[in-house]
């Protein structure tokens, strides 16, 4: 549906009278880190409580350590909150002569806790390990949704794979599930885990110290007893239910749960992803699956089409593995990453080793990667290495699709007055209206209907996503940006009607602009609702904001 801009005049008037903003569920796709849109009200508030728990720090009397990684969830998972992040933690174990892997357990192993709440209590890698490794922090996003896949699609998935690509079902239990039931796993760079509850118990215990129900029992530094009995000033189990009956457990896997698969924009129709399945990348790296109906899942959940672009089961990397052997899985497997929100993740690889840099760098590292001796990965990489450079970069401008929030010109995960007017090298909403496109075109991401045209009716949309309340500074009913879009002037493409800015940026009303102007923006530097000084009307009055003042410095023209 489209709105002509008389009609458009009075839904926007209406909201501002009735103080409500222009989001709702449907057209946009969620953000990454935000909840699923179809969640009810009663979900919603548990995804709220759960993100609280899981940005929460632990403290020592609320059960962290005595050894631990991080102080609570969200301090690894940053990219967003539920994302993957840039944190490591070390995996460490032992080869014999004659080979065969030893975690050793007793000492500690596989997993290292890097800090302690004394130094009296801290771990570290003991003498006998010959092997060690990193691994970076994987993503919880959308979470739920992979986990009511069911076993049955993904074994079916794996076995279509080609005998020389296909992957291993790594077979493993829940904490919450009778002992001898086996389930897919599909969490963790072995795929060691296979339910969200199971994630949040193990995670709490080894990476935060915090025992619970299903583990009531702190790690010992390095396998001593007594060195724990000495450090351990906390009963176990040191999780418990709150007054609403949740344990910290549950909390955090209901916020896990119900957060919402990346965005993907274009979504569909990328000469990209026709290459990405021509060279074999398709094989691991399935891209869609639709969830399953058991009664246990929550109905947000059930029968949703998703496009992780994993398969979930672990390949043979060869020398590009960990060398750490976990359950069933052995040193050269590794869990296929899915890709979503992969256009933003950084650094990737299990263990971090392409990082910083552009994406572009960082993605061919690691499709290079797969060629390595012994990777069942060799043939999708060579086939990549033997397509054109043009082709290499339609497969690698698809890619940087998976993670991209529609009209985020910037690719910085919002949709502001920057997206609207381009930025630099960006290409903004304004600069793309009324052009004709393909989904590989630049300004595709201002398609979102995908029409093949960007005009008023993903206007309307890139208001729904527009993440302030639009200005309308001449207060016409419409928003200056429609009016732009329609034919008003704006002649240094900041938004802002030129018949608005005789003299933007004299706070004192003086007809100058001066130094009394500027110690007037800096005194409400910051967030603001309705300040004089926002005068890009974009919430904050920041250095866009200052801008103003220092481009029309002086006696003003009137």
């Amino acid at each position: 549906m489209s709105f002509s801009k008389f009609q458009f005049a009075s839904i926007f008037l209406a909201n501002c009278l009735l103080g409500t903003t222009l989001l709702m569920a449907g057209p946009v796709q969620p953000r990454a880190g935000e909840p699923l849109q179809t969640l009810s009200n009663a979900l919603l508030a548990r995804f709220d409580i759960g993100k609280i728990s899981f940005n929460e720090d632990l403290t020592v009397a609320g059960g962290l350590g005595p050894i631990f990684n991080q102080t609570s969830c969200g301090s690894c998972h940053n990219n967003p909150l539920g994302g993957a992040g840039t944190q490591t933690v070390t995996r460490f174990g032992a080869i014999g002569k004659k080979g065969g892997f030893d975690p050793l357990t007793s000492l500690g192993g596989s997993l290292l806790q890097s800090e302690a709440i004394s130094d009296t209590c801290a771990e570290f890698i003991p003498p006998q390990a010959n092997v060690t490794s990193l691994r970076v922090t994987n993503s919880a996003l959308a979470f739920g949704l992979v986990e009511a896949i069911t076993d049955a699609d993904l074994l079916a998935n794996r076995d279509l794979q080609p005998i020389a690509q296909r992957g291993l079902a790594h077979m493993v239990t829940n904490f919450e599930d009778p002992p001898n039931e086996l389930h897919v796993g599909r969490f963790g760079w072995k795929a060691q885990v296979a339910s969200v509850l199971t994630f949040s118990s193990d995670a709490s215990q080894n990476e935060m110290g915090l025992s619970n129900r299903f583990l009531p029992f702190d790690n010992a530094p390095n396998g001593d007893e007594v060195l724990l009995a000495n450090c351990d000033t906390v009963l176990d189990p040191e999780d418990g239910p709150d007054a609403n009956g949740y344990d910290f457990i549950d909390r955090v896997t209901d916020f896990q749960r119900f957060l919402a698969p990346p965005p993907q924009t274009p979504q569909s129709g990328m000469t990209g992803e026709i290459l990405f399945n021509a060279t074999g990348c398709n094989v691991c790296h399935t891209p869609s699956f639709t969830t399953g109906n058991a009664v246990e899942t929550e109905i947000p959940l059930r029968n949703i089409a998703i496009r992780p672009y994993s398969d979930f089961l672990v390949h043979d990397m060869g020398l590009a593995g960990d060398g750490i052997v976990q359950g069933a899985a052995n040193g050269q497997q590794l869990k296929t990453p899915p890709l979503w929100g992969v256009s933003y993740r950084d650094p990737l690889w299990h263990d971090g080793r392409f990082s910083a840099g552009s994406f572009d760098s960082r993605i061919r590292g690691a499709i290079a990667e797969h060629g390595v001796f012994g990777s069942q990965g060799v043939p999708s990489a060579t086939a990549f290495a033997s397509l054109p450079f043009a082709d290499q970069e339609l497969m690698i401008h698809f890619l940087s699709s998976l993670g991209r929030a529609e009209f985020d010109s910037d690719a910085d995960n919002d949709v502001e007055l920057d997206d609207f007017h381009g930025y630099f090298d960006t290409v903004g909403f304004r600069d793309c209206f009324g052009s004709t496109v393909t989904a590989d075109d630049v300004c595709a991401i201002h398609d979102v209907d995908q029409d093949g045209d960007i005009d008023l009716d993903d206007f309307d949309i890139f208001l729904l996503a527009f993440d302030a309340i639009p200005a309308d500074c001449n207060g016409n009913g419409v928003a200056d940006m429609l009016d732009i879009l329609l034919g008003e002037v704006d002649s240094n493409n900041d938004g802002i009607l030129d018949s608005c800015q005789l003299c933007v940026g004299d706070l004192d009303n003086d007809n100058t602009i001066a130094v009394s102007d500027l110690l007037l923006l800096i005194n409400v530097w910051g967030p603001c609702t309705n300040c004089n000084a926002d005068f890009n009307s974009d919430g904050a009055v920041d250095v866009l904001d200052l801008l103003y003042i220092v481009g029309n410095w002086g006696l003003c023209q009137l």
